[in-house]
């Protein structure tokens, strides 16, 4: 199996809702550090796993769409509260949307915030 990862750091704000955290329940910023994994079994002609510059084109598209965003605003978010792992599940989403095309067998969010606390979310496709 092979795999091939790529990292983006981005910031954005939220608020948690449906409960009582204290200070989160305000809205607050974070910095998150994106780490996507894509896994094949096989290279293509050329001998990659994805061109790499693919890669980066939609690393880059997805993280614009939350980059400096308040999350709860956003329609991914739309009644959730806005987790960290509800987060790596709608970035996963939008990497298994832009990705459909390819043969790969899983695709994993790995996703720190502020550097103390990180999820994971790893699905076969």
């Amino acid at each position: 199996m092979y795999s091939l990862g790529m990292r983006r750091e981005f910031s954005a704000r939220h608020y948690l809702i449906g409960g009582d955290w204290g200070a989160e329940n305000s809205e607050h910023p974070h910095h998150y550090r994106l780490e996507l994994v894509l896994e094949a079994l096989n290279l293509d002609q050329h001998g990659y796993l994805v061109d790499i510059v693919e890669v980066e084109q939609h690393l880059d598209a997805v993280v614009a769409d939350f980059s400096g965003h308040i999350l709860n605003d956003l329609a991914a978010f739309a009644g959730l509260n806005p987790s960290i792992e509800r987060l790596a599940t709608i970035l996963h989403a939008a990497f298994r949307a832009r990705f459909a095309q390819l043969r790969l067998e899983a695709l994993t969010v790995t996703l720190w915030e502020d550097d103390i606390a990180w999820t994971s979310y790893r699905a076969p496709l």
